[in-house]
């Protein structure tokens, strides 16, 4: 996210309040503001449509659908996702714009083929098993395969930093799904919950519909080059296991808990924790600033030493290098530290708010006795995320993938252990899995500053590589005379 950074020192430099809050607001819009319009959206559909006072089976089987159609939107994107930014970033760098449609199309194909080898099946077994209405499942897939291509169309547009359209058009979006609901409800009489599920769905088609119409305005040219796309799997093939673990790290502990005595099985085909995933909820949001901090410290101050760094790479004295590599990852601890600082005076408060309101507005027993474990978890999993960026940052392939596989792993296997603790612990798997993932992330990090040479300068070869037969082992043969 290399061009937010200009514009937030332009903002920040003013040194006053008001440039502040500015500069802070800027940088939500750019980072978390397309969840937040999506929530606040739902949550204003659920006032006005008075979905508190349908029936409790009915709230369910909405709230499962929702829960289910972003989950697994996420996790179909992600073994995609990191793979096709590093080729379109690569493309972009060689100015071979006319290769970047070859890819969105390769990329949307595979996409949606994975999201409909997931979500079919099992629209299927709702229609079979579950017994729900076939216009209902037809709905919550349609708002399924929207979300995907809205997530993925999301890549290209951050890649080209046009960040404030991508909330634009959440905005949009969801004020066209706010406006339909109403509609549909009152005008049309279609029940309560079917309109918010109809609006949410359209909602996410005209997002993506806005989405491909940009990018079909930025990138005219078609190359017709999708081999070169399919190559790239296979040459950065650590990407597609390191997003995918990530991601699936992300849900992986509330998968476990879907299994427990805390599970409600909505329809004979959802399944759900919610307590746990209330707990879980409300514990990113007490950590979602870190997103913000990150990103907006990283873009001022830490991308302006990496490019001084990789400036004196390419034409600068072995004094110049050295320094610059000092000052490089000088600024790299140092924002690491500082989001430690800052996002932990930010959780604290967050928490004692939520501690003292959330019991008063009916969330209290088992999730508030949840909420401390999984909430310090969170707290440790956005500066693990943080660590995987600056990997990224050095193309340190391995150790983002072993990062997000020991994250994934030791989540997996804490969680099945919580599962036997008091309820106090069920959190155990997600910190410990963060903790994990941030220390070999930072040792990484550690290595490689103490390699940066070898990393950058010897990652050449001499020789030209190319692929054919096996030249002879015979070097010499002797003539009869």
């Amino acid at each position: 996210m290399a061009g937010i950074g200009v514009k937030l020192n332009k903002i920040f430099q003013k040194n006053t309040i008001t440039s502040d809050i500015i500069g802070f607001g800027y940088s939500t819009v750019v980072t978390i503001a397309p969840m937040l319009v999506v929530i606040i959206n739902i949550l204003l559909m659920r006032h006005f449509l008075g979905f508190l006072e349908v029936l409790y089976s009915t709230k369910m089987l909405f709230s499962c659908t929702v829960l289910y159609i972003f989950i697994f939107a996420l996790l179909s994107a992600s073994p995609f996702n990191a793979v096709l930014s590093k080729y379109v970033s690569d493309v972009i760098y060689d100015e071979r714009y006319e290769d970047i449609l070859p890819c969105y199309y390769v990329g949307l194909i595979m996409n949606i083929s994975l999201g409909c080898l997931i979500g079919i099946p099992f629209c299927i077994w709702e229609y079979v098993v579950g017994h729900i209405d076939i216009m209902y499942i037809f709905i919550g897939f349609c708002g399924y395969v929207s979300l995907i291509l809205v997530f993925y169309s999301m890549i290209y547009l951050s890649i080209c930093k046009d960040y404030q359209r991508i909330s634009l058009f959440f905005f949009i979006g969801m004020l066209w799904a706010f406006v339909e609901s109403l509609i549909l409800h009152y005008i049309c009489g279609v029940p309560t919950s079917e309109s918010m599920l109809i609006a949410l769905a359209t909602g996410f088609f005209i997002i993506a519909c806005l989405e491909v119409a940009l990018i079909k305005r930025y990138f005219i040219a078609n190359s017709n080059r999708y081999k070169p796309v399919l190559r790239y799997f296979k040459k950065f093939w650590q990407l597609v296991f390191a997003n995918f673990f990530y991601i699936l790290g992300l849900y992986i502990h509330n998968f476990v808990f879907w299994t427990t005595d805390l599970k409600m099985t909505v329809a004979n085909s959802f399944v759900c924790a919610p307590s746990y995933d209330m707990a879980t909820c409300i514990a990113m949001f007490t950590n979602i600033s870190a997103s913000v901090i990150f990103i907006s410290r990283v873009e001022m101050h830490f991308h302006e030493r990496y490019k001084d760094y990789s400036e004196a790479v390419i034409g600068g004295k072995g004094a110049d290098i050295e320094t610059a590599k000092k000052r490089m990852f000088g600024q790299l601890s140092n924002e690491l530290m500082n989001l430690v600082r800052i996002q932990f005076i930010i959780s604290v408060v967050i928490f004692l708010i939520c501690v003292v309101i959330l019991p008063q507005i009916g969330y209290a027993g088992r999730i508030m006795r949840i909420y401390p474990c999984v909430c310090a978890g969170y707290f440790i999993l956005f500066l693990m995320y943080s660590a995987i960026i600056f990997l990224y940052y050095y193309n340190d392939k391995k150790g983002a993938l072993i990062t997000s596989l020991s994250f994934c792993a030791v989540t997996l296997i804490l969680s099945i252990i919580a599962t036997h603790l008091p309820d106090i612990w069920y959190g155990l798997g997600v910190t410990a899995g963060s903790f994990t993932g941030f220390t070999i992330a930072y040792r990484r990090l550690q290595w490689i500053e103490e390699n940066i040479d070898a990393h950058v300068f010897c990652q050449g070869s001499i020789l030209s590589k190319r692929k054919s037969k096996r030249p002879s082992d015979m070097v010499y043969k002797k003539q009869k005379s």
